[in-house]
């Protein structure tokens, strides 16, 4: 996440910061919880309440900004990747890790570039050397996703120069690629989100529960005039 809001628009920085803290405050909630139930403190267990429904509440708000703002998302994640492209270039270790997840991205999903190879044409190192080398992490050949990162020679270019069409790489673009994981894998994304959801309302249930009974018990405790 951190890498990613290095060059990211305003809304994935947003959302970055968002899991961020939803992820922080999970670790604080489960600490409460715990030490709320083991010592039967009330306000602990109230805390504990209020966390996991308002992590529920920011998960159904982040499910509805994405579905309403799904094409301003993915011009916004084209332009990034776009850039990221453009300025691809395996010696520098500073954007190394952005770098990596592309790669393993185009390798995973067998893709090349957001919509096709035709955008790595626009890389600087790729132009300079009149396209006769092409990213490895795109390549359909077995022995070049061996390293997985940088650039593979092509064989034999024609006058020392090429194009993309001259590479052995995937014609698939990754935007297509993702949109049809996603759509592959729908079922099981919604129900780990459902399950999620499931366990934190259970959660609130019981924390209420036990609120109750601990008020109980502290009725029975009080003497009678």
């Amino acid at each position: 996440l951190l890498a990613l809001t290095e060059m990211s628009s305003p809304s994935l920085k947003t959302g970055a910061y968002i899991l961020i803290g939803v992820g922080a405050l999970t670790m604080l909630m489960g600490f409460l919880g715990c030490l709320g139930a083991v010592n039967e403190i009330r306000c602990l267990l109230g805390l504990y309440f209020t966390c996991l429904m308002i992590i529920l509440l920011t998960q159904i708000a982040a499910a509805l900004v994405i579905y309403f703002q799904k094409e301003t998302l993915k011009v916004e994640l084209a332009d990034i990747v776009v850039d990221l492209i453009e300025k691809y270039d395996p010696s520098d270790e500073d954007r190394r890790n952005l770098q990596d997840a592309w790669d393993y991205v185009q390798t995973q999903i067998t893709c090349c570039g957001w919509t096709g190879a035709k955008e790595w044409e626009n890389n600087e190192i790729l132009r300079n050397k009149s396209n006769t080398e092409y990213p490895c992490s795109c390549s359909n050949r077995s022995k070049d996703l061996v390293g997985g990162r940088g650039f593979c020679k092509l064989e034999d270019p024609v006058n020392g120069t090429a194009t993309y069409a001259d590479w052995p790489v995937h014609e698939q673009g990754c935007m297509d690629g993702v949109e049809q994981w996603l759509k592959d894998n729908l079922g099981i994304i919604l129900g780990v989100c459902t399950g999620v959801a499931v366990i934190e309302l259970l959660g609130m249930i019981l924390s209420i529960s036990l609120c109750k009974n601990i008020h109980s018990e502290d009725y029975t405790k009080v003497p009678k005039s």
